[in-house]
């Protein structure tokens, strides 16, 4: 398929895991990706692997400065001519506890990355391309987001602010620009390590598919979600889970 042939997409957090994977898909389909991530060397890497600057670009900064998002989205337009798709999917949770003992430095810290600095993302590649051009918007939530999963508490609640966002700004911003997101359950990456390492095939056999899921399986719905064959879709969220939810647990 070459559903993004002459399309720009900057993809967050996209040096491994969903992010790579979606930007794989993306390059996969003929867009040009801009990957953003905080660590050179592996965003070199990832450049590398999808092709090199005929099909990819990396920018490395941290997701929540506004200055390395607008110069972000300037590279993007001056060297492949535009910024149609945006793919937010940067997210943290450092930590690991109930959210009655939470910090709560560590607390605004986490709705910063996860929350806000989509926020901002959008509101930057709206103002200078995506106005006066169209384009679609897929930001990475998650199924803890939808109903609550102890001891990540803060992290389900700025996915849930996530989702919220996402309602708004496909109300918002159509008809000419769409706002999906993606709400996975656990994904085998590094981010989700401690949730499944050492207890994978018992954690796998509560989902009605009998695995976890695999950056490729995000990677495939975002790229529906941000192509034509999903034109009428907006202001929704995509549970794409292995089924757990339906088991009345988000991982």
């Amino acid at each position: 398929m070459k559903r993004f042939k002459g399309k720009t997409a900057i993809v967050t957090g996209a040096s491994r895991g969903i992010g790579l994977a979606i930007a794989q898909r993306l390059v996969a389909e003929e867009a040009r990706v801009v990957l953003t991530s905080r660590t050179k060397e592996t965003l070199a890497a990832a450049v590398t692997a999808l092709g090199g600057p005929a099909h990819a670009l990396g920018v490395a900064g941290r997701a929540d400065d506004p200055a390395h998002q607008a110069d972000t989205i300037r590279q993007a337009i001056e060297a492949y001519g535009s910024a149609d798709l945006l793919v937010n999917n940067t997210g943290i949770n450092p930590v690991y506890g109930p959210m009655i003992e939470l910090d709560l430095a560590a607390a605004r810290k986490i709705v910063e990355t996860n929350c806000l600095a989509a926020l901002s993302w959008t509101q930057q590649v709206h103002d200078a391309w995506m106005k006066e051009h169209g384009g679609a918007v897929v930001n990475v939530s998650s199924v803890s987001g939808i109903q609550p999963e102890p001891m990540i508490g803060m992290y389900g609640a700025s996915k849930a602010m996530l989702i919220s966002m996402t309602e708004l700004l496909a109300v918002e911003l159509g008809p000419d620009i769409r706002v999906n997101a993606i709400a996975p359950a656990v994904v085998k990456t590094k981010f989700a390590t401690a949730l499944y390492e050492g207890r994978e095939g018992q954690l796998a056999a509560r989902y009605p598919l009998k695995r976890l899921g695999e950056p490729e399986d995000i990677g495939g719905v975002v790229a529906f979600m941000l192509s034509e064959d999903a034109a009428w879709l907006t202001g929704q969220t995509v549970v794409v889970d292995g089924g757990i939810s339906l088991a009345g647990a988000a991982s």
